[in-house]
């Protein structure tokens, strides 16, 4: 079943930069910026943290390629991508209240900046694939 969201051009350039994004972050993950994500990972997490960075990859590399490639999916790809900052975002919490440095993010304002950022990811990727007009509808 495919969605039949339409999206203007703007919701499409949106899209595919969240994918890009998301699919360079995912690349980051798994090379150049690993250790940095390591440092995001909280100690209360139960699994290895290069694991969690190496899965999380993985993760951003596919929800970027889904809204690159299937845009027949886009509005079902879109809350997965929403879910996906909703589920990472205690990280970002903990990052906060550890005062763990990664990033630049070498200060409480700084991390506590960032925190603000993440409803912005959520609402870009529902508004980016048309998902949350179409729940709207229904």
């Amino acid at each position: 079943m495919n969605d039949k969201a339409n999206t203007s051009t703007a919701q499409n350039i949106g899209r595919i930069g969240l994918g890009v994004m998301l699919a360079g972050a995912g690349i980051g993950h798994l090379t150049w910026a690993r250790t940095e994500f390591l440092a995001q990972v909280p100690k209360w997490v139960p699994l290895n943290g290069d694991l969690v960075v190496v899965l999380s990859g993985i993760a951003e590399i596919s929800l970027g390629l889904a809204l690159l490639v299937l845009p027949g999916q886009r509005t079902r790809v879109g809350w997965v991508v929403a879910t996906f900052f909703v589920l990472v975002f205690p990280g970002n919490i903990s990052q906060f209240l550890t005062h763990t440095d990664a990033f630049g993010l070498n200060s409480d304002l700084a991390r506590g900046i960032r925190l603000l950022f993440q409803p912005v990811l959520v609402i870009w990727a529902l508004w980016s694939t048309g998902a949350w007009a179409d729940w709207r509808k229904k």
